[in-house]
């Protein structure tokens, strides 16, 4: 018996082959072209954006909740002294939350600023 290779063509037509080209994109990876250094940039200031926001809204958002602590405790439970020291604490973590926010973006920018002033320059 002999090893026969045998090749198969198929050709489509240009209606078809536009059609398999759409399909076929789907199921690149995403990572599969080479990533140019407005990409990598735009990658590092959003990892930046997003410790900075989740930082911001984590305080914000227990802040918030703390602060509907101390109403309750008000109107609910009738405890002022209470209801107004814990309502207090978390205002001032409502109020604290976006100047936590501008504090982490700006250390975590002063961590990549060499790595984007690499990646800005020209080539």
């Amino acid at each position: 018996m002999e090893n026969k290779k045998e090749a198969v063509s198929i050709t489509y037509s240009a209606e078809e082959q536009k059609e398999l080209n759409a399909i076929r994109a789907k199921y690149v990876p995403k990572g599969s072209k080479p990533l140019t250094n407005l990409d990598k940039a735009k990658a590092i200031d959003a990892r930046v954006e997003s410790k900075g926001m989740i930082a911001g809204l984590s305080v914000g958002i227990i802040g918030a909740l703390v602060a509907g602590l101390g109403m309750s405790c008000v109107l609910v439970w009738n405890k002022l002294a209470l209801g107004i020291l814990i309502g207090l604490v978390g205002l001032v973590g409502v109020a604290g939350a976006y100047p936590l926010y501008q504090w982490v973006i700006q250390k975590e920018r002063a961590k990549v600023a060499d790595e984007i002033m690499k990646l800005s320059e020209a080539e």
